[in-house]
């Protein structure tokens, strides 16, 4: 990347949710190319470079973000914790909108002198949609999900005019640590397969390629809902045949849907493994960003030794 000091490119960034898969990432790429990193931390501040919040009810004071280039908001519970009771429902929803919420009244009150604001959301927002090509300006779905992304996007967006307000429609991240997360124990004990048809369309993205992504969306001037998933169509059956091929285990054994939701929940289940979504990094690509892994095979590959 071009070196921080230069006009347009980020020299200070305030993070929320920097703990995370990809917060920690982000914060590691920034700092290694000299950009300073405030992160936003739930216990007490440790080092200089951190700041205590939300451990109460008093607001995030505006002045920890004054002068800094960005704000980037990566909070929320996991949706990989299953399955989705109406309690763990309620604490995905308030995990994002309670920390949003928080940053936007601060870029807010900054005026003209706010930093943009990178707030993140999902693909779900779209849902699923087969046989449809989903771009930025593709409606809204109707799951639990697509509601949950248009209410967290709608808190980043009370940020206000003045601010540049970008969210990431960011797909699941190909990582032993993400999407792959529960994959892995099955390919490993050779019991993969096709999760139900198998033909329905996975978005997906690799760490490296989300981490430049959003330090892409923060050097530019890109505005608005932006899709952060890979820019070639997979199937599911083309991540699981993937990830069984680098660990050199069989793609043979199908899991039915009825199953599934057994164990997972219909919401979980429909939301997240049977979702028929092409979403296409059009936004993105538009604003002259170029992927590092362009195919599924390419992104397995950057995150799992070959077994």
């Amino acid at each position: 990347m071009p070196d921080p000091a230069e006009p347009g490119r980020a020299r200070r960034v305030v993070v929320a949710g920097a703990s995370g898969l990809i917060g920690s990432a982000l914060v590691d790429s920034l700092r290694a190319d000299g950009v300073e990193v405030t992160t936003l931390v739930r216990q007490p501040a440790e080092t200089a470079d951190e700041v205590e919040w939300l451990a109460d009810t008093r607001p995030l004071d505006p002045a920890v973000l004054a002068g800094a280039d960005a704000v980037v908001g990566l909070n929320g519970a996991s949706i990989g914790r299953f399955p989705w009771t109406a309690k763990y429902k309620n604490t995905l929803l308030w995990s994002r909108i309670t920390p949003t919420r928080a940053l936007a009244r601060a870029v807010r009150a900054l005026g003209t002198d706010a930093p943009a604001f990178i707030s993140s959301s999902a693909v779900g927002y779209y849902g699923s949609a087969p046989g449809v090509r989903l771009t930025e300006d593709s409606p809204r779905g109707g799951s639990f999900l697509s509601d949950l992304c248009g209410e967290w996007e709608s808190a980043a967006f009370a940020a206000g005019d003045d601010a540049r307000i970008v969210t990431l429609r960011t797909a699941p991240i190909v990582h032993k640590d993400g999407a792959l997360k529960p994959l892995l124990l099955l390919t490993k004990l050779g019991v993969s397969g096709p999760i139900g048809r198998g033909t329905q369309a996975w978005p997906w993205i690799s760490l490296e390629d989300e981490v430049r992504a959003i330090r892409h969306v923060i050097d530019t001037d890109i505005s608005g809902p932006v899709n952060l998933s890979g820019p070639t169509r997979a199937t599911a059956n083309d991540l699981g045949f993937a990830l069984a091929v680098r660990m050199n285990r069989p793609f043979v054994l199908r899991a039915p849907v009825w199953g599934i939701k057994v164990a997972l929940g219909a919401d979980a289940t429909e939301a997240l493994l049977t979702t028929d979504a092409h979403v296409v990094p059009e936004a993105l690509e538009a604003s002259g960003f170029t992927f590092t892994h362009t195919t599924i095979s390419q992104a397995v590959a950057a995150a799992i030794p070959a077994g």
